[in-house]
């Protein structure tokens, strides 16, 4: 598996199967290297992906994030297995231990310490058998990763990280702990608006779910960011610094900001105004068009 620089980050529970797919087409047609999707409270994760890498020929599927606390390691190494199988190695596992409030209080399960409960996962995952016939090579996993320790995990045990609502500098300090064969694929937040105020407007929109999820607002502050930046739905900076908006070199030079500090991938998430991928952008940035993407 070869992943690209860069690729797309798209909630598509919005798409019906049929739209799902002729979006994902979009996506290899415009060069992009990557497709990510989510596991939260829509499709079941593995069997989205079956479907768009059955309607796709060359594109990796990759899940963002697949939650662990949805099937048990055993399933999720024959699913990683299976998909990789019959596709020829195009689908790209990211798995994460999503958040207390989507595990505990809508799973009903008892969520555990993170770094401990990835670990013992990926042991049983490693330790799985499986009887089926096995893809050409070994697939591939990252962490939905964050803070230093999650991150070191990512280096000891799975092939990279995958931050999310993250910045360059997190970008940065991620490439330190994860060795230089890891992988680093990063998601950023980006809005095609020029105006502040519509575009902030819009970030503020799109982040008050994080906001209430402890995970990303302890490592905003270790990045730098206090209660202040978290109150009213997010200060300036807050968002200006997760999120980048503005015309298209404005954007480009956000990604390539990332690709400075160290990742080797970034899945850009066009964030429209009706909750849908902003196809616009996504045809602005198409590998190939111009200014070194």
């Amino acid at each position: 598996m070869e992943v690209t620089k860069l690729g797309v980050w798209a909630a598509t529970d919005g798409f019906s199967a049929a739209e799902a797919s002729a979006f994902a087409k979009r996506i290899e047609t415009l060069g992009y290297g990557a497709l990510w999707t989510p596991e939260a409270v829509g499709r079941e994760v593995f069997s989205a992906a079956a479907w768009l890498l059955a309607n796709t020929s060359s594109l990796i599927v990759a899940s963002g994030i697949a939650n662990i606390y949805a099937r048990d390691a055993f399933c999720a190494a024959a699913a990683q297995k299976g998909l990789n199988e019959q596709s020829g190695g195009r689908f790209l596992l990211g798995l994460g231990v999503s958040h207390v409030p989507l595990v505990r209080d809508l799973r009903q399960h008892e969520y555990g310490k993170p770094v401990t409960t990835m670990r013992a996962y990926l042991h049983a995952m490693a330790g799985a058998p499986y009887k089926a016939v096995p893809p050409a090579s070994p697939p591939k996993t990252v962490l939905a990763a964050l803070g230093p320790k999650m991150l070191e995990l990512s280096a000891e045990l799975a092939d990279g990280a995958h931050p999310y609502n993250t910045t360059p500098e997190h970008t940065r300090q991620a490439r330190t702990i994860l060795a230089a064969d890891k992988l680093l694929c990063v998601e950023q937040g980006a809005i095609l608006e020029t105006d502040p105020a519509q575009a902030r407007a819009l970030g503020r929109k799109f982040l008050s779910i994080y906001l209430g999820l402890p995970n990303y607002v302890n490592n905003w502050r270790r990045l730098g960011y206090t209660e202040t930046d978290f109150a009213g739905g997010g200060s300036d900076r807050l968002i200006d610094g997760v999120l980048v908006w503005g015309d298209e070199k404005a954007i480009r030079a956000r990604i390539d900001e990332h690709w400075q500090a160290g990742a080797d991938h970034v899945c850009v998430q066009a964030i429209g105004p009706n909750g849908l991928p902003d196809e616009r952008l996504l045809g602005l940035l198409a590998p190939g068009r111009g200014g070194g993407i």
